[in-house]
């Protein structure tokens, strides 16, 4: 007697809109990343390009602290000249040295490092780099942009005048502006030539400095 022939066995089968439908319902945080993610990028990359074409004009530092250059203004005047003709060939180093002072004193003091880090990040996240079509979503609220910015101005107010942030960004800067007063008051300009083509590419090093702030996808 023949045996009744075996049906072969079934195999599963996927719904491929369902399956496609599954990475969209997981909530908003992870919509918002490909549409910040590649924005955040170029404005990094806009950071970095104009950080790097800007210390390109910088001077050697030899030639910044070369001691046969120093000597005691004769007058008020005399420094005030000294400082201006000093501040436009050093622009770019008396920046750098600005900015380690700053960076100095930040470090210093992690805590105060880790708060003005969060609420830069804050910023980027939740306001510039966020789309305009994705609302903040916290502790299952949503919020619209003008409670988002005012919630932002309120922490950064908190966050810089309730805590030592602005105290050691202010003594960092008064640091640094201190060294270049000093520097550019005693350093003798006589043997520094500036030229039309380096005052041109001083104005476009202080507009590149600046540009990462017109980049797309940012509410800047």
């Amino acid at each position: 007697m023949a045996s009744a022939p075996t049906q072969p066995p079934l195999l599963p089968v996927t719904n491929p809109t369902a399956a496609g439908s599954a990475p969209a319902s997981g909530g908003g945080g992870g919509l918002d990343a490909p549409t910040a993610t590649p924005a955040f990028r170029l404005f990094m990359s806009r950071i970095s390009e104009s950080a790097r074409r800007s210390l390109s004009d910088r001077r050697p530092w030899a030639e910044m602290v070369d001691r046969s250059a120093f000597s005691r203004p004769d007058s008020l005047s005399d420094a005030t000249s000294r400082l201006r003709r000093n501040l436009t060939y050093f622009r770019v180093n008396y920046t750098a040295v600005v900015a380690f002072a700053l960076a100095a004193s930040l470090l210093a003091h992690p805590f105060s490092l880790l708060i003005l880090l969060g609420v830069l990040a804050a910023w980027c996240f939740l306001y510039i780099f966020r789309a305009s079509d994705q609302p903040v979503a916290l502790f299952g609220r949503t919020f619209s942009d003008r409670e988002t910015l005012l919630g932002l101005v309120v922490a950064s107010i908190v966050a810089f005048f309730f805590t030592p942030v602005a105290s050691l960004i202010i003594s960092g800067m008064l640091v640094g502006g201190a060294i270049v007063a000093a520097h550019g008051a005693f350093r003798m300009p006589e043997d520094l030539f500036l030229d039309d083509a380096d005052a041109a590419s001083g104005n476009s090093a202080a507009q590149g400095l600046l540009s990462f702030l017109g980049a797309p996808g940012s509410r800047v």
